[in-house]
């Protein structure tokens, strides 16, 4: 079988696998409905509770880690290309720290007295202006490197800004409410939600559409993909705000979920042949399948396990995602030392 039926083979897997979680996750709750109930049920009796808690509940948490999910795992392979270094995440940029800031911030001055969108809108606001920030510091004409700096300082600022709301919220009460929403997680979300976060994150796909040829010239030297006619001032600035507009969006909707956009394009890479953009539509499809499941399994845990509070999607991905981390530094260091 030639490369290019084993890559339409793997997408189609993918799919097909996102597809069954879908249903899997519209099916999951506090009572299981099944498949056939949850997929006809609003056409046919849309009135009826079951109807209303599928609509109203599940279709929006189940389409937000969808939208989410792949926002991540495609910005997470993207920066890897960009930066040719695997140890690269989403986060690079600033966008997460900045969506996290103009959330946190909207929840500290204007909690109950805004629209709820307030808080996502916010959130995509801080991520822009973040953004901003990067290209102000950074100059035109920056190398890579420059901009990895600049996003580093940006989310260093961020995250300092941050720890000050936190530490002068005005009761233990709101500390939690913060402390909560930055955990990430998709309970209580709404297809409002979903409608607020999609215009940014269309924009930041669209914007990664196409970027592969240039990513997969990167690989042969940026020398080399100058010689081919590749653009790289223009493809790093394409790349960090199409990253900024999705995990700016994702992380306004649904607080900070880690170690996806690091995760998934390293499990993925051999089914591209470590071709970064082949490896763009395997790792969309690779985060909403990380996501989806980790969501089933922090609803399957609250349901069935003992926990004082309901377990977060963001401890969970986490918790699975930090020793992955640890063993690819060591397998670096591993690779250093030959």
């Amino acid at each position: 079988m030639n490369t290019g039926s084993l890559s339409w083979l793997h997408r189609s897997l993918l799919v097909a696998v996102v597809l069954v979680l879908a249903l899997v996750s519209l099916c999951l709750g506090q009572e299981w409905i099944s498949p056939w109930t949850a997929l006809s049920l609003p056409f046919t009796d849309p009135d009826s509770v079951t109807a209303v808690i599928v609509r109203e509940i599940r279709l929006p948490r189940t389409l937000i880690a969808i939208v989410a999910g792949t926002s991540l795992g495609l910005s997470g392979a993207a920066m890897q290309g960009l930066l040719q270094n695997p140890l690269a995440s989403p986060g690079l940029v600033g966008s997460a720290s900045g969506a996290a800031l103009g959330a946190v911030t909207a929840l500290y001055f204007f909690s109950g007295s805004w629209h709820p969108q307030s808080v996502p809108l916010a959130g995509m606001l801080g991520a822009l202006l973040a953004t901003g920030l990067v290209y102000l510091l950074a100059g035109r004409g920056s190398s890579v490197s420059t901009l990895i700096l600049a996003g580093v300082a940006i989310n260093s600022l961020a995250a300092a800004l941050l720890s000050l709301l936190l530490n002068l919220a005005p009761s233990p009460f709101a500390v939690r409410e913060l402390v909560l929403w930055t955990l990430g997680d998709l309970a209580d979300r709404s297809l409002r939600d979903l409608w607020v976060m999609m215009p940014c994150t269309l924009a930041g796909w669209l914007l990664l559409t196409g970027v592969g040829r240039s990513l997969d010239a990167l690989t042969l030297g940026e020398r080399t993909a100058r010689s081919m006619g590749i653009n790289m001032q223009m493809t790093s600035w394409r790349v960090f705000i199409a990253v900024s507009l999705c995990v700016g969006a994702a992380v306004a909707t649904t607080g900070m979920i880690g170690f996806i956009g690091l995760v998934v394009p390293h499990l993925l890479r051999p089914l591209a042949n470590h071709q970064p953009g082949k490896l763009l539509p395997l790792a969309a499809l690779g985060g909403a399948i990380m996501l989806l499941i980790a969501d089933i399994g922090v609803r399957l845990i609250s349901l069935h396990g003992a926990l004082p509070a309901p377990l977060k999607v963001g401890v969970l991905t986490a918790l699975v995602g930090a020793p992955f981390f640890l063993v690819l530094i060591l397998r670096s260091r591993r690779n250093y030392l030959r």
